[in-house]
Parts: structure tokens; sequence; C-alpha cells
């Protein structure tokens, strides 16, 4: 029963980390329809920031504090991912908003491989390992608990809960949520549809880069190629809890988390995503929305 515990813990901060890629990924398909599949790449570039931000305090500044060096990491992380995505969206998903809806996906697909060969050529092919930041572990009734996975669980649930906030109770959210129902009559009710884009751009950079953050202090290591499988699985995970919905984008990388957790525990490791799409595949069988969307309704 321990272990099983144990995995089930190992398996929420896993897919905590699924949830805050997969937040960004529900936030710019519920506007414009669009899958943005550079935003994989977009935390990776997060988690690169952060390391180099870490080995810079740790040069110029030696015994910074752990918490103020982390706080300073996410900050300046979210800070140059939203930078990223809000060129990326101006100048490559901008223009091609009244195009054919592959166009969007073609460039979404190029610009992924841009930012990563980008990474690839400036920072290097190999591994970037940091030293362990945060080491504290708690043992409670036998479980293994470390300070790192509660930061992951506890951020996740932080920022989960204002961006729900800001998404139904502010004018940015009404504004968001109009431009998802219709963006010709949010345009003619004074509704600045390209602004409210860019900023959701952004919105869904910065929670990557937290992410990325999360990543690299959990694993203590990132690589270029870092981008493509979390950001796969974070897809995977707001399909799964129904893409459009916050708390389902959070709920289905939780859930990812768990089954490839639970499955590498007791069958063997190679399969674990062979379990995780099939989970996906029987979900939307009976459920094509996903398990909290909502189904779509025509306008005609």
């Amino acid at each position: 029963m321990e272990y099983f515990v144990q995995q089930v813990v190992n398996g929420l901060t896993l897919g905590s980390i699924y949830g805050l890629i997969a937040i960004g990924y529900t936030m710019v398909y519920g506007i414009i329809g669009m899958v943005n599949f550079a935003h994989g790449d977009i935390f990776m570039l997060g988690g690169f920031a952060a390391l180099i931000v870490y080995l810079l305090l740790v040069s110029l500044f030696g015994g910074v504090p752990i918490a103020l060096a982390l706080l300073i990491m996410i900050l300046v992380a979210m800070v140059m991912t939203g930078l990223w995505n809000w060129v990326i969206e101006k100048m490559a998903y901008r223009p091609l908003r009244g195009s054919f809806r592959l166009a969007p996906l073609i460039t979404a697909i190029g610009m992924s491989i841009a930012l990563s060969n980008f990474i690839q050529v400036t920072q290097g092919p190999r591994n970037k390992p940091i030293p362990s930041m945060v080491s504290s572990v708690y043992e409670v009734f036998g479980i293994s608990i470390s300070l790192k996975q509660i930061i992951i669980v506890v951020v996740t649930a932080v920022l989960l809960t204002i961006f729900w906030y800001i998404v139904n109770h502010t004018p940015l959210g009404r504004a968001q949520r109009a431009t998802e129902q219709d963006r010709k009559m949010a345009a003619l009710l004074g509704i600045d549809v390209d602004k409210t884009i860019s900023i959701t751009f952004v919105m869904g950079a910065a929670l990557a880069a937290v992410a990325g953050t999360m990543y690299l202090m959990y694993y203590g290591v990132i690589v270029f190629t870092d981008g493509f499988t979390p950001g796969v699985k974070a897809f995977t995970a707001a399909v799964l809890g129904g893409i459009g919905s916050l708390p389902g984008a959070v709920l289905g990388g939780l859930m990812i988390g768990l089954i490839e957790s639970l499955y590498s525990a007791y069958f063997t490791i190679d399969y674990k995503d062979v379990a995780t799409f099939s989970i996906l595949a029987i979900v939307l069988i009976f459920k094509p929305s996903g398990i909290l969307g909502r189904p779509e309704v025509e306008k005609v």
C-alpha cells in the first residue's frame, strides 16, 4: 500500500507539470481554435531561461537563498517566454489567421522545429545539469514526500486558481470569453481582439515557463529535446480533460501523470506511453469532448 501511495504522489507531481503546460494549449485553442504545437518548445525555452538565470545568480552572488533564486528564475523565465510567444503570435500566426485552417498548424510545427534548433545551436546538444536546489525529504507514514514535490503541487494549484479567476471574473477574462464565442461581434462591441489574443499567448507562455522551471528543479537536468515529449503529453492532457477548460487541462495532466507513474511501477516502463494514449482513446470514444469539455455548438 505504501508503494502504491508513493507512486500516486510521484504521479501527481509529474501531472502537475503536464497540467501547467496544458493550460497554455487549452487557452489558445479556446480563443482562436488553434493548436499551438510550438508550446512544448516554449516550455523548454522557459527551462533554459531558468537555468541561465540560476547559473548567473550562483556565479555573481554565490550564496543566494534558494527561495529567492527560484522566484527570480520563475519571473525572468516568464518574461522571456512571454516575449517569445508574443513575437511568434504577431509575426507567424496573426498574418495567417484568415487563411485555411492547416496554415497556422503547419506554421506552428515549423516554429517548434525552429525553437528546438535555436536552443541546440546556442546552448549545445548535451544535457545541462544543475546541482540539487531543494533536497529536503519528509517521511509521512512511510511515504517519502520531497519539498520539490510539495512546491510543484502548490504552485500548480495557486496558478490554476489565479488564472481561473482572471478568465471568469475580470474584464480581460470577459474579453477572452467574448473573443472565443464570436471574434467579429467582439470587435464590433469595442474589444481589441488582436490584443486579447496576444495577451492569451503571453499568459500561456508564462505558465509554460513556470512548468519549465519546476521541471528543471525537479529533475535537475534539461536538454533541447525536452520540449517535444512533455509538449505532446500536455496536449494529450488538454484533450483528455476537455480542451477549452482550464480545470480540465489540469485534471487531464494529473491523470496522465498518474497513469504513467502507476503503469511504470507495476508493468514495464517501455509501454507507459501506450497505456497513456490507450486511456485517451477509451475516454474519447465515450466522451468525445473530454472529461470536462462541452460539445461545440455550430452557429448557423
